[in-house]
Order: structure tokens, then sequence, then C-alpha cells
């Protein structure tokens, strides 16, 4: 019988199991399965922990949730085809839950999938070497709890951790001289340490806009933005918002930028985006690439160019459940013949065309979205992956773009309709800018 690693049980990793699973409650012989999980518990980024730096084991934390952290997209965006949120909560609510809610969500569809006999948890993956002779891969792993290391040999790996788990920090100047709080987003757990405070947040995309209005929701005395852009952001900021170019240098709690300005502030958070980080991996299987649609070396943005039995999923920047699992489909039909690979110079054209594409298309996220549509429907339909109501889809979509676009501060008052079920979600009981009880029992409150 083949053999699969899959490595992690975050939502990639999840989706992936979930995929084979579904094959076998159709009947069809599938491999055998080992997960391999560092933490001790599925859901990936969404098992929210108060730790920051390093676990109880020495290991480097994974998530980058907060303690405050709502969707930053409605979860009509990135509902389960096959699971959906009236089915879980057995109840429709509003479209920006917390992270209690996703990761409830997350663990009922992993429980209802039974997957779970299928995880070795706190066990991370140390090394995955190919022999080209015997054509199987050594995968060595390590069992944190009895602190033991093993290795076993698969034809097939899935590379399934994600990509917003080790920060990227880039150095400025002087910045070692400063006096205050210090952090990348990925460390921040309570906005509310920042309540009076004067805050530097550093970085252009979504985190630095999300924990641009999340400081100004927890009270800060104000947020300066500062970024590389060579136009301004674009929203429309509160009055105690500003944007800056690049910061420059730091001089204690002195901050000068790429125009000359200068501000003093209390604490300059890091919202520098993630590296795509597989120390694990040999050289000649370890994906190292940008963040982007178009993944470098990923034939249909999940298959190695250099050997088409390992896999990555979920490597592009922007993510949904639905693309997860049309991605984990994919690739369980390739592990299990139904979906043929080309060869290795058709999968390099593949790559390319997608990555020239991309580069010449782009101009604006409704460009981004659209391609993001594009890619999910075409794998979408070499599979039997479950089905849901694109043109909805794509709604909700392009109407999250639309209003965060229009107003940052009520984007996540809006209502969505369910691509899954077709149900319109209700207001919220109450306003986003209002709301500081992120329990799942409020949210879910009538």
């Amino acid at each position: 019988m083949k053999r699969v690693a899959v490595i992690g049980a975050g939502p990639s990793g999840l989706a992936q199991l979930h995929a084979f699973q579904s094959a076998a409650l159709k009947g069809a012989e599938i491999p055998d399965i080992v997960c391999y999980e560092k933490q001790d518990n599925w859901g990936g980024m969404w098992n929210y922990t108060w730790r920051t730096g390093l676990d109880e084991y020495g290991e480097p934390i994974h998530s980058s949730m907060y303690g405050n952290l709502r969707t930053n997209i409605s979860k009509e965006c990135m509902e389960y085809p096959d699971y959906s949120f009236q089915e879980h909560f057995g109840k429709s609510f509003a479209s920006f839950p917390p992270r209690s809610v996703i990761f409830d969500y997350i663990d009922g569809r992993a429980k209802k999938s039974d997957v779970r006999k299928w995880i070795r948890f706190r066990t991370p993956v140390r090394r995955v070497t190919y022999d080209e002779d015997k054509g199987m891969f050594s995968v060595a792993a390590h069992d944190l709890v009895n602190d033991t290391e093993y290795t076993e040999e698969f034809d097939f790996v899935v590379v399934a951790i994600g990509h917003f788990s080790t920060p990227n920090v880039p150095y400025f100047s002087g910045i070692e001289t400063f006096s205050g709080r210090l952090l990348h987003s990925h460390d921040l757990r309570n906005l509310l340490e920042f309540k009076d405070k004067d805050v530097l947040v550093i970085g252009s995309s979504f985190s630095a806009e999300d924990m641009t209005v999340q400081c100004w929701k927890y009270g800060c005395k104000s947020v300066t933005i500062s970024h590389r852009r060579a136009t301004p952001i674009g929203h429309k900021w509160a009055d105690n918002i500003k944007e800056v170019p690049l910061l420059q240098k730091v001089s204690n709690s002195t901050c000068t930028f790429e125009d000359g300005s200068t501000t003093d502030v209390d604490a300059i958070i890091l919202c520098t985006g993630y590296l795509h980080h597989f120390p694990f991996m040999a050289d000649d299987l370890k994906l190292r690439a940008t963040n982007r649609l178009a993944i470098d070396n990923l034939y249909k943005g999940v298959v190695w160019v250099d050997n088409p039995k390992v896999y990555y999923l979920g490597m592009q920047d922007a993510l949904t459940f639905m693309q997860l699992d049309v991605e984990a489909w994919y690739v369980r039909d390739i592990v299990m013949g139904r979906i043929h690979v080309p060869d290795r110079d058709a999968r390099l054209s593949n790559v390319k065309e997608r990555m020239a594409r991309e580069d010449a298309e782009i101009k604006s996220l409704a460009d981004h979205i659209r391609l993001y549509i594009e890619y999910t429907v075409e794998l979408l339909a070499d599979t039997d992956c479950p089905r849901f109501n694109i043109e909805m889809w794509k709604a909700a979509l392009y109407q999250w773009n639309d209003q965060r676009s229009e107003n940052m501060f009520t984007y996540c008052d809006a209502c969505y309709r369910s691509p899954v079920t077709g149900t319109m979600s209700p207001l919220h009981h109450t306003p986003w800018k209002d709301a500081f009880d992120d329990s799942l029992e409020c949210y879910l409150r009538d």
C-alpha cells in the first residue's frame, strides 16, 4: 500500500485528510496516511495560545493569533462547501466572527470527518529527504512528549504548515535603541496594551490595516502607518491615524521617515509579513517563495516542479477554506492516480505562464480576487470536491473588497449571503467598534 506523509494539521492539513476520508467513504481504497503535527491540537494558526516565542518544548510558536482577533474577511467567503456554518452552529449569525468561532467551526468538521486517527500530535518533522533509487521519502520526526526521534518511509509528502508563522523582521537603522515596546504582529496577544499609546505600524498589507483599526478601537492615542508604497493606502482614516513613508531610522523613541518627518512613539508593531520557511525539507525539495498568488516551482500551485510526489498546500498570499479543499482534492487525486501530472518541462511552463499572467494582469485587489477565483475554479473542475455557488462566492469576495475600501471602520458590520446555503447573514447585535467581548457565546447570542 502507498504511504502519504502530511505535515501539519491546520486548515491545509485537515483539508488533505478530509479529502482522503471523503474518498474512503465513497468506497475507494486510499493510501496509508500519517499526519505530523507540532502542536497539541489541530487548527494550525487558529489554535490560539497565550505563549509567544517558544512553547514548553522549546519549539517556535506557530500561531499568530491575538486574543481580540476578528476575521478580516466574511465567513461566507471562507465556508467549507460540505460543512456550512449553519450546519455546525444550527443557526445563522453575523459575518465577521472572532477567532473562537472559527476554531470551533474547524474543530467541528475535523471531528465529523473522523481524521484524528491519522494525526500524531506533538510530533514536528525534522527532516525530509528523497532517495532517487528507491523512489521513497525518508521523514524524520520528533516525538516531543517522549523526546525520541524516528524515521519512516513514504511514497508521497504533503507540506501543509502554511506560511504565516515565521515572521519577516527587517532591520531599521537604530532600532536597537528604541526605548518602547517593539514586536512583530506574530507576537501580539492583547491590543489593550496599546491603550493611550502612540503606536507606529510598519507595513501596508492586510495585517497592517487590521492592526491600525484594532489599535484605534482599543483606545490608542494615535497610529502612524509607515510603508514603502509610492501612493497612500487609500482608506479614509480617523483623525488620529496618519500615513507616512517608510521608516528610515530610530533614536530612542523618535522615528524618522524617508521624507524627513519625525514622530515620537511608545510602541512599534512590525506588520512586515512572513517567510515561506521549510527548514526540514532537503534543499532539492524546499520551496523558496515570495508572497504572491502564482508560486514559483509549483505546478498548478501545489505540485513541486522537480518532484511530482511532493506537494505544498496553501502557499498563496490569499487563502480561504474553499481553496484549501480544492487544492487538497487535487493532490489526493494525483496520489490516487486519477489526475495525470505532465513532465517537468510542461510543469515548469505552467508555472511560468501563471507568474507572467499575474505580473501582467494584477493592478488592483479586484484583479487579484479575479485570478484567485479563476485558480480555484480551475482546480475544482478536475475533481469531485464538493460544489458551492461560485457566483455567490464571487459576489461575496467583491462585496468585501468594495465595502472594505469604502470604510475600514464599518465593513465588518455588513451582511453576506452564504454560497453554500444561500442564507443571508443577519446584522450582529453590536457594531464592530463597540464589540469588546470576543467570546463565542457572546458573538452567537441573538
